[in-house]
């Protein structure tokens, strides 16, 4: 059931944008794919909207993704491995995550990294004659993806030979792409079709977030039904009576009022549903010099309530009471508190199409186009041409650091006595509404997350500004577009490693002369990124790290203990 959104912001600006959103009839135009909402001209808006009436596709469709995902456990599959990156693997892993496999699903796993240990771990974890490999991309060609496919397609044949390895593969995506057509000539078990009308990040109800959570055994009707009951809550034009053009207002008016971070308390049990929030509401504000950036993953640093420039967004389990306590204590404070409450798991169905029709009225109120990601193309340009460059040389521009301290490389810009120095140095630049982005281009692993996740609450406290952090290069198709498109307020600091193991991507045309490796693609990335950022007048450092990552971010987190 999707409770009507309880928003305790008492600023002026919302009530002035609550009234210009009835006045431009803006619940209607939207429902009527009105371009002019966002724009003057239809660039990637009116081929962009198929989300709005998805759930209702999805519930013709479901039986059949359903019927494919029963199949499996005769063929002897009992796990998938997601291959995908951005809007194409979030929505799957949520449903992972939060409701695991059902008795009679499949385990299902998200691999979005192109770190080598992050895919030799998947690579070595599971069976390979026991799983299916689900390639998710809505135009086939994403860098990311690509390699994967040509990685695992390789040791599939090297296993079960060229006739049965594509036995072993499903695609999702769209329509005539050149992973659809790649699909067809490698003989993979069934290829679905993406809606080309959809964007990635709001592709929850189409192929992209279902065809997974029927793999795991869910109750897609469940969560099909609280989606279209959201549906029906948002066609509603009185914005008292609608959830979703009141969460998108007070977004929107909260931005423009300076409150441009949302802070998120969300019930453990969802907890990775923030990440989720998180890609789809970043890249598609973060444009035109303004954006919302959602702070989704606690550093541990956070006291009290937030600054000037923030507000709170609460998610709660109505079974969570520490959660829910955390309103009234927020509530009380005068703060701007977003809350909503959820009475079951199966109404993430309905909040998923609360935050793509927020989102959406979000655009309508900062006057930009929530459905384009201009910005990361540019880091994918700057990327292709570092993998140029290394092909041709055999090595990337060298750079030299700002200071070295055994397992640690400073890149800062200037010469620095120690680490430490050269890092705080970079942080007091921080000025009241920035804030300090962490990007690790390192392994996905649990045991890595820990110990970021205290380097950043170390940062929190000494730069007194919110911390995000995120590994790479998942981040570049969320997060990424902001970075380079909103005002300009981040710091970055990019956090590398050398690479224990590197993995070859085989050349698909079996030739050789496109081989490249794991490890030179995200090295590559992470150059890539830094060249885009740099581009944008963005203030960038960079934190290399000598043997082990989680030695090595240890290694950081003591130099800036002040008790050590």
């Amino acid at each position: 059931m999707i409770e009507l959104i309880n928003v305790n912001v008492r600023d002026d600006p919302y009530n002035k944008t609550f009234l210009e959103i009835e006045n431009n009839d803006v619940v209607r135009r939207i429902w009527r794919k009105d371009h002019t909402v966002w724009g003057e001209k239809d660039e990637e808006i009116g081929n962009r909207l198929g989300w709005l009436d998805a759930p209702e596709r999805a519930a013709a469709d479901w039986p059949g993704w359903a019927a494919f995902a029963r199949d499996m456990r005769p063929a002897g599959i009992t796990n998938v491995l997601l291959l995908g990156m951005g809007g194409s693997s979030l929505a799957p892993e949520v449903f992972a995550k939060v409701f695991g496999p059902a008795p009679d699903g499949l385990r299902l796993d998200v691999l979005d990294s192109t770190d080598p240990a992050s895919v030799l771990r998947a690579a070595r974890s599971r069976p390979i004659d026991r799983t299916l490999f689900l390639v998710s991309s809505k135009s086939g060609t994403t860098l990311e993806t690509a390699s994967l496919l040509n990685f695992f397609y390789a040791r599939a044949v090297e296993a079960a030979g060229r006739e049965k390895a594509g036995r072993g593969f499903a695609a999702i995506t769209d329509p005539g792409s050149r992973l659809e057509e790649e699909a067809r000539r490698l003989g993979f078990r069934a290829v679905f079709p993406g809606d080309p009308d959809i964007g990635g990040r709001f592709s929850v109800f189409s192929a992209f977030g279902l065809v997974p959570a029927a793999l795991l055994g869910l109750d897609g009707f469940r969560l099909i039904a609280s989606a279209r009951e959201a549906m029906a809550r948002c066609r509603i034009p009185d914005l008292g009576e609608n959830p979703g053009a009141r969460l998108g207002a007070a977004l929107g008016a909260l931005a423009l009022s300076g409150r441009d971070k949302a802070r998120f308390l969300v019930s453990p049990r969802i907890g990775i549903f923030g990440a989720w929030i998180e890609q789809l509401v970043a890249e598609s504000t973060g444009k035109n010099g303004r954006g919302i950036l959602p702070l989704v993953r606690d550093t541990g640093a956070a006291a009290g309530g937030p600054a000037e420039d923030q507000f709170f967004v609460v998610i709660a389990l109505r079974d969570d009471p520490e959660t829910a306590a955390r309103v009234v204590a927020l509530t009380a404070s005068g703060v701007p508190v977003i809350s909503m409450f959820l009475d079951d798991l199966s109404d993430l169905g309905g909040q998923f199409f609360l935050w793509e029709f927020a989102t959406a009225v979000a655009g309508a109120v900062l006057g930009i186009n929530p459905f384009d990601q201009p910005n990361v193309a540019l880091s994918k340009k700057k990327t292709e041409a570092a993998l140029r460059r290394v092909t041709e040389t055999g090595r990337f521009p060298e750079e030299i650091p700002s200071v070295e301290d055994g397992p640690l490389d400073l890149y800062a810009g200037e010469i620095a006595p120690t680490v430490r120095d050269g890092l705080l140095r970079f942080l007091v630049l921080a000025q009241p509404g920035d804030y300090v982005a962490l990007q690790a281009f390192l392994p996905q692993f649990p045991e890595v997350g820990t110990a970021l996740r205290r380097l950043a609450g170390r940062i929190e406290s000494f730069a007194g500004r919110p911390v995000t952090y995120d590994f790479g290069p998942r981040f570049l198709h969320s997060t990424g577009q902001l970075h380079k498109g909103d005002a300009g307020g981040g710091l970055f600091l990019q956090i590398t490693a050398d690479h224990s193991e590197d993995a070859v991507v085989p050349d698909p045309s079996g030739e050789g002369t496109k081989q490249t490796t794991f490890g030179r693609i995200i090295d590559a990335q992470a150059l890539g990124d830094r060249e885009a950022l740099r581009e944008k007048g963005r203030r960038v450092a960079r934190l290399h790290l000598h043997g082990d990552p989680v030695a090595g971010l240890e290694r950081m987190n003591s130099l800036l203990n002040p008790k050590e």
